[in-house]
């Protein structure tokens, strides 16, 4: 439904959410068919193998406790969604992102709730905190939206990291992943407890508690269905469902039960006292929320069932009531622009329907009879009456609850008075403001007429800004219904549910009975007259004195220090640790190459290399060589390696790199490996011809200054890790505890690679996942090399000899403007012979030969190149075919096309490559990764693993049986991306850099020459 919400938004319009609500729908009618059975203990399981070697699965599970919030995720989020189909204009933009990662969203945290593996909960952890952050920056023209998504993701996100250390620590010690085994006999041990830490710390940042809380109120920035679905009933109870999800097996411990009631009961009266100096309501919600999820993490993770029975029924009231309250928000910033209280009037009589679900949502959470807030809020009171642990920390716990559900029935009034209430001072205002209007067209009038006098009352009505006007009852208009009842259907079944308590119950107490202490506990509408009951009274009637004197409430807050409010805290960090991060840099990031990569040399050799030489274990016996021979090879290397390390010159430290790189091809073949002396000749090869021609844009020599210091610095630096690598090429043998995989290779390869070269048939079979990504990556390279180069647009231009324009003889070629001293010697003979009438003796060797220059022609070059061509295409040809069981394959099949069309363009220029290669690269590329591809999926469609070889037996008339190997097929893809990798290279780096400097170096160049063709003119036919 995500993936295809897009396309419906294009055709329904805002419409489209409506056929979006049922994903979610469909969530919550799963879990409600299976509500009889999850009440009798019956737990359906579904696992499927995802990556069998390393463990992982796919495994899901709804017990009591996934079944209440897939319901309240599924029931919730469609609700929400129907709501969107009214709230947002025809016209908006960006709806069909917004519904699709909504949807997803939704979908992510029906993963979360079902997961029964702890990675995969991970997995779908980090989804929603990614899909939060798309959500509450929908508007990203926005500042606000745009600080406030990237504060949530920061947040989140590094709860989520330490929660995947918990996630790590409790699978290693209890030797499974699986949560239910987890939980059923849980791990013990100070690990486990550094664990527990981390899990509480990624449940907190999600939950928005103190100190990370601050998140929650900064995101209402986003659109009012977010804030409805996010924060009541889906992302912030992702944390609280962590909490109840551990709290049965680790509740009992000390660090459990410490962390839960501070961050609990800090949070609840945290967020309360800054509620109820809030003047827009959906900060009076949001700080509301993260008052109220305090709460909740405290009665669930306290340990005690009754607690947990309370948590439970709070966590399916809550979301009911403050989805609502966010919905009617949304409804009443729609009807009169504003979300400011202070500005607010009447509005309970203009919108009766709207003020019926946000009075019985105020009322279930401030604990009203009889609502479903009020259910949950006296089990809670009752338990935390009789509870469990010491006698000073029940009391703790319990004044902090009191405390707290005073706060909230001040802000719960204040809220609905705010939004819905008649107030006289600001009806009074209304009126003076409407007195205003009508003064200030009769003094328009008047002014038209040429009275002067009328400008008086002019300027002393203008006292009103109108972004501060309050709003007039008689101007705000009724919303659609498909607006107002989304709120008004969860407002009612808050009272529903709380009707029929013995049914929640019966529901839920399962899973309080899985906690490890206290006496069951119990959800009555009415249980006489109890101190639960005394509590509430209490609750209420302060709660009600708190909001009668508002403003002394207000004056006092203000007269008090706040302290460093945790948002400004962040941001303070925030912006230190830009400022370290910058001073970092500039020390480290130094813009030398040399430098980076000597700091990662020097790394290796005191790091690993020191370690390796004090305790490594070494071989007793190392045989220095087998045959004189290798000692040749290695002193050649080594020569060259020296050389190339103090050399000044650009180009001749790349020859002796390429003398080094020949060596190890020599020493390759020395070991009976002639596949790789094949491809590192064939690697080494081009990547000499590749630097050859960069270097060609730089400068001759590393530094202008003659620095002898360096080069010893780089000598001994080489000569360091040298000794070090030679070391890990002794050593790490050693330290293998199994048998290598390596030596079940030539089997695998001829029995399920249906190959005798083993090298290919690794490539292209057992690690065919391997080479996938390879040339993925050789693909992604050849693209960014060519965004780097071309200064034109890219693409799919080829250069022919036939596009190049002829200027007759004041151009005769490319690189013509370049001295010529050897014109006269060539003119002579052949201007004789025409003198004569004679055909000249000059033959075309090469197609686009004559674009050159003469000076820059070389008639052996040419010849050799003639000859040689087709037979290098030829040979490329036979390694492809026969790499499978001899040396070859794709890959050194597509280095020698690359070499060959290399020689084609240093004989004949740019436009003998295009003569030689009239495709584009892009072409090969995508071509040779999509055979691979597709011929992978053959061996699923024949029942075996994705790339897995499958054999094919063919007869052919006149031929007989043709055995073919799907592998070969993806070779070819290989050979491809290969070819297209080099001809994208030689394109740029070669055809491209020529044109540029040839551009460059004409005196009469202008700015737009280099968007031109080529001129060329010179040789004959």
């Amino acid at each position: 439904m995500a993936l295809g919400a897009p396309a419906l938004v294009s055709v329904l319009g805002r419409k489209a959410f409506l056929v979006m609500a049922l994903a979610p729908a469909s969530a919550a009618v799963y879990a409600l068919s299976w509500t009889t059975r999850v009440m009798d203990g019956v737990h359906p399981t579904e696992v499927t193998q995802w990556v069998p070697g390393l463990g992982l699965e796919l495994a899901f599970r709804m017990d009591t406790l996934s079944w209440l919030m897939l319901l309240l995720v599924g029931g919730v989020g469609a609700l929400v969604l129907v709501y969107c189909s009214a709230y947002f204009s025809p016209t908006a933009s960006g709806l069909g992102r917004f519904g699709a990662v909504l949807t997803a969203f939704a979908g992510a945290m029906v993963g979360l709730v079902t997961a029964d593996d702890m990675l995969l909960l991970f997995i779908f952890w980090e989804l929603t905190t990614v899909f939060s952050y798309l959500l509450i920056g929908h508007y990203a023209d926005r500042k606000a939206s745009r600080r406030a998504a990237m504060q949530a993701i920061v947040v989140t996100t590094a709860g989520g990291l330490a929660m995947l250390v918990g996630v790590v620590i409790l699978g290693v010690q209890g030797g499974t992943f699986r949560l239910s085994e987890i939980i059923a006999d849980p791990p013990t041990g100070g690990a486990v407890t550094a664990a527990i830490v981390c899990l509480l710390a990624g449940a907190a940042s999600k939950a928005a508690l103190i100190p990370l809380h601050f998140w929650l109120p900064a995101a209402m920035a986003a659109p009012t269905p977010v804030s409805a679905y996010l924060h009541a009933a889906a992302m912030v109870k992702a944390g609280v469902y962590l909490v109840a999800r551990f709290a049965p097996a680790y509740s009992d411990t000390t660090v459990w039960r410490t962390i839960v009631i501070v961050l609990g009961v800090g949070t609840l009266l945290v967020g309360g006292y800054r509620a109820l100096r809030q003047h827009d309501l959906k900060l009076v919600l949001a700080f509301g929320t993260v008052s109220q999820l305090g709460l909740i993490v405290l009665l669930v993770g306290l340990g005690t069932r009754s607690a947990a029975l309370a948590g439970l029924a709070m966590i399916g009231a809550h979301a009911m009531f403050k989805a609502s309250l966010f919905l009617v928000v949304g409804v009443v910033d729609a009807a009169t622009g504003t979300r400011d209280l202070r500005r607010l009037t009447g509005v309970g009589r203009a919108l009766p329907l709207t003020a019926l679900a946000g009075g019985l949502a105020t009322a279930s959470m401030i604990g009203l009879p009889p609502l479903a807030g009020y259910v949950a809020k006296e089990a809670a009171l009752e338990s935390l009456l009789h509870g469990e642990g010491p006698a000073w920390v029940n009391t703790v716990v319990l004044v902090g609850v009191v405390v707290g559900s005073m706060f909230t029935v001040a802000y719960g009034v204040r809220f609905f008075w705010g939004a819905f209430a008649t107030k006289r001072h600001v009806a009074a205002a209304v009126a003076r403001a409407n007195e205003h209007v009508r003064v200030e067209a009769v003094t328009k009038d008047a002014a038209a007429q040429g009275s002067a006098a009328a400008s008086a009352p002019a300027q002393r009505g203008a006292g009103f800004l109108p972004d501060d006007a309050p709003i007039d009852p008689a101007r705000i208009h009724r919303q659609p219904a498909l607006l107002v009842w989304p709120a008004l259907v969860l407002a009612l079944l808050g009272l529903a549910t709380a009707l029929v308590p013995h049914f929640g119950e019966d529901l839920l107490a399962p899973y309080a009975d899985t906690y490890p202490v206290g006496e069951p506990g119990h959800l009555v509408l009415w249980a006489g007259f109890t101190p639960a009951l005394g509590l509430t009274v209490l609750i209420l009637g302060v709660g009600a004195v708190l909001f009668w004197q508002r403003s002394a409430v207000e004056r006092f807050q203000a007269s008090l220090w706040t302290g460093p409010e945790a948002d400004r805290t962040y941001r303070r960090i925030m912006r230190r640790l830009d400022e370290l991060a910058a001073d970092v840099t500039a020390v480290t990031q130094r813009g030398s190459l040399p430098f980076y990569l000597g700091a990662i040399l020097v790394v290796l050799v005191a790091g690993p290399g020191l370690l390796m030489f004090i305790g490594g274990q070494w071989p007793e016996q190392v045989k220095a060589w087998d045959r004189p021979a290798q000692v040749a090879a290695v002193a050649a290397i080594c020569v060259a390696s020296i050389l190339a390390a103090r050399s000044r010159r650009r180009l001749k430290a790349v020859i002796l790199v390429g003398i080094a790189g020949y060596g190890n091809a020599m020493l390759f073949l020395l070991h009976g490996a002639p596949d790789l002396a094949l491809t590192q000749v064939l690697v080494e090869t081009i990547t000499l011809v590749v630097m050859v021609l960069v270097l060609r844009r730089l400068p001759p020599y590393f530094s202008n200054r003659p620095l002898v210091a360096s080069r010893w610095v780089r000598l001994g630096l080489g000569v360091a890790v040298g000794v070090v690598m030679m070391g890990f090429a002794l050593t790490v043998p050693l330290a293998r505890v199994a048998s290598p995989i390596s030596l079940d290779f030539p089997a695998e390869a001829y029995i399920h690679g249906y190959g005798k070269n083993i090298v290919n048939v690794t490539l292209v079979d057992i690690r065919a996942w391997d080479t996938m990504g390879e040339i993925s990556v050789l693909l992604v390279a050849a693209t960014g090399v060519a965004s780097l180069v071309f200064l034109r647009t890219r693409s799919g231009e080829i250069l022919r000899e036939r596009n190049a324009t002829s200027s007759g003889a004041a151009s005769p070629g490319i690189w013509a403007n370049e001295e010529d001293p050897g014109a006269a010697l060539r003119r002579r003979g052949v201007e004789e012979e025409a003198a004569a009438g004679k055909q000249p003796r000059m033959l075309v060797w090469l197609s686009a030969g004559r674009t050159l220059a003469p000076q820059r022609r070389s008639v052996i070059f040419e010849v050799v190149t003639r000859v040689l061509f087709h037979s290098m295409i030829v040979f490329a040809i036979f390694l492809l075919f026969s790499g499978h069981n001899a040396p070859g394959g794709g890959f050194a099949a597509g280095l020698v096309v690359g070499i060959a069309l290399i020689v084609r363009y240093l004989a004949g220029g740019r436009y003998e490559l295009g003569e030689a290669a009239p495709v584009h690269p892009g072409l090969l590329l995508g071509t040779g990764l999509f055979l691979s591809v597709g011929v992978g999926l053959i061996g699923l469609f024949m029942g075996k693993s994705v790339l897995l070889s499958t054999a094919i037996d063919i007869s052919l008339p006149l031929i007989g049986t043709v055995h073919l190997v799907t592998s070969l097929f993806f070779d070819v893809g290989v050979f491809l991306v290969v070819v297209g990798l080099v001809l994208d290279i030689l394109r740029t780096l070669g055809a491209e850099i020529d044109r540029q400097a040839e551009a460059s170096a004409r005196e009469d160049a202008g700015p737009m020459e280099a968007m031109e063709p080529d001129q060329i003119g010179g040789g004959r036919r």
